[in-house]
């Protein structure tokens, strides 16, 4: 299988503090025998040319041989990791994943790119609602979202607000070949839990 988007870019968002865990590193949790985070790699890589974790550069992800970005903009969150993954990345669309979601699909996150053409983002609309962290954002909305991070603002869910934003909903998901489980992100140890 090639590359879907040789053009597009490809960011895990890996620098939350995991309270609820502890503080233990989320993406290292294993699923099916493997790294929540290996298994992302191995979608994402299928999906754009450029692929990269946006989080701690201490060498804890030294292993994954992908390139690591700090921040930018410290102390702000998922909506400052996003502007770090728009800041960093060298393509125009670039694709952005929470660290823990176990169960990304090829097919899912090829549609998310491509709906993204012409719009601000893609989003997918799931059973919970919006999906802003596992979604694609043409980088020049970088902007706005340094202008947001300026003054305080820090929900990444708010960006349907300000953002001309193509949807993905649960039928076309289903056309996919996808369900809600592939959107089941693991916040809590009840959540892992019910993931082994």
């Amino acid at each position: 299988m090639g590359v879907a988007y040789p053009d597009a870019a490809a960011a895990i968002l890996a620098g939350g503090h995991a309270r609820r865990f502890g503080g233990l590193d989320k993406s290292r949790l294993v699923v099916g025998g493997r790294t929540i985070i290996a298994r992302q790699l191995d979608v994402l890589q299928h999906v754009a040319g450029e692929v990269f974790v946006v989080g701690p550069t201490d060498g804890r992800f030294a292993d994954l041989h992908v390139a690591v970005h700090a921040d930018v903009i410290t102390g702000c969150g998922a909506l400052g990791g996003l502007h770090t993954a728009l800041a960093v990345a060298h393509a125009d669309r670039v694709l952005v994943v929470a660290c823990d979601l176990p169960f990304l699909e090829v097919a899912v996150m090829t549609r998310l790119v491509g709906l993204a053409a012409g719009h601000d983002a893609a989003w997918i609309r799931g059973p919970r609602g919006p999906e802003p962290l596992v979604a694609c954002y043409d980088r020049r909305v970088r902007g706005l979202i340094e202008n947001r991070l300026a003054m305080g603002e820090r929900r990444v869910g708010d960006l349907d607000q300000v953002l001309r934003i193509a949807w993905l909903d649960e039928a076309e998901l289903r056309r996919l070949g996808s369900g809600p489980e592939m959107l089941a992100n693991l916040n809590t140890p009840d959540d892992y839990a019910r993931v082994q």
